[in-house]
């Protein structure tokens, strides 16, 4: 089920659990999140789950797609963003529907190449992308207004942060499986400032490249 009835309910189970922000919630509603899996698997695109996209990786739930955006641009619209972990490209494409560029990171070279098959069809052309440690970032493009972080590490990464502008945000999962936080991390006058959003649950932050 592919269909725009199909999204406009998903936006109505979105909105019931807690989603605010109209802005995310339009682009969830128009963009097609069936292109971003496989086709086996379309009639499930717009259930409010996570489905695999082959190599380990999944597609996050629309609800924590939707979530991880609407505290990234809470306080401000960031005009440049970091993502690591490119996956699909799903949640790329919901940040480039929303900021003027975005730089996403993807370890998985398969991932990345139909990824990339993905943003050219939908005619993405604030998108840049590279095959890489997604935990190294991109600091040749630094700094950034905020960074997404779409796998779990241990803890943050300090190459993250240091590749954060001053008055940018992180948003990032941290901790070992079963016991995963999604934090928000903003400079503050005593140092890094830590809100924690609540319970998650995402592949592991992997380093080197396949």
């Amino acid at each position: 089920m592919t269909s725009q009835r199909a999204r406009d309910r998903l936006i109505e189970r979105l909105t019931g659990e807690g989603i605010r922000d109209r802005r995310v919630l339009d682009v969830l509603r128009q963009l097609p999140r069936h292109l971003f899996i496989d086709e086996a698997l379309a009639t499930r695109a717009y259930e409010d789950t996570a489905l695999p996209i082959g190599q380990g990786q999944t597609i996050s739930q629309p609800y924590v797609v939707a979530r991880m955006t609407e505290v990234l641009i809470e306080h401000a619209m960031p005009r440049r963003v970091l993502e690591i972990g490119t996956g699909s490209g799903y949640q790329c494409a919901v940040l480039a529907s929303l900021v003027e560029q975005v730089y996403t990171v993807e370890r998985i070279d398969e991932l990345l190449r139909n990824a990339r098959r993905r943003f050219r069809k939908l005619g993405l052309s604030n998108i840049r992308s590279r095959h890489d440690d997604g935990r190294l970032g991109w600091p040749e493009e630094a700094p950034f207004d905020a960074i997404m972080v779409t796998a779990a590490g241990a803890e943050l990464e300090e190459a993250l942060l240091d590749q954060l502008a001053a008055d940018g945000v992180l948003v990032a999962p941290v901790g070992p499986p079963g016991r995963q936080e999604l934090l928000r991390v903003r400079a503050g006058a005593d140092g890094w400032q830590r809100e924690n959003l609540g319970a998650v649950s995402f592949v592991p932050l992997l380093g080197g490249v396949a």
